[in-house]
């Protein structure tokens, strides 16, 4: 089960730190079909937010196909999730060796997520 970790320093709006962390998760095979999320009300206890904060999320994520609501169960990974039309490993070799050249330049952890997260929003039409 995946645990969420809530910034409230980043200036991104928490249920979208939820959404980004599911998806991320989903991605990098944390989360595989079938797992359950944990339930609103334990992401609200565990993290102090709304739970309808974390409602908003799981709503976000249904609507993108990701994770689908079972009535009296949860909410799950769906079986059938939308492929990337890439190849995932060749990316991440090539994220690799930026993130190398990132550190030999000088940047930290920090500087390289704010630089990822800048041109990730530039990129994004929905951001």
């Amino acid at each position: 089960m995946i645990a969420f970790r809530i910034d409230r320093r980043s200036g991104t709006a928490v249920y979208a730190q939820l959404v980004q962390q599911v998806r991320q998760a989903i991605r990098t095979g944390r989360l595989v079909p079938g797992d359950r999320l944990p339930t609103a009300r334990e992401v609200s206890e565990r993290n102090g937010i709304n739970p309808n904060t974390v409602l908003r999320a799981y709503r976000d994520l249904e609507v993108a196909g990701l994770v689908e609501p079972r009535q009296g169960s949860g909410t799950f990974v769906r079986d059938a999730l939308p492929q990337p039309q890439v190849d995932v490993t060749e990316l991440r070799q090539e994220l690799t060796q930026w993130v190398q050249r990132a550190r030999t330049a000088g940047l930290d952890a920090t500087d390289i997520h704010a630089l990822v997260a800048d041109v990730t929003a530039q990129e994004d039409p929905h951001a």
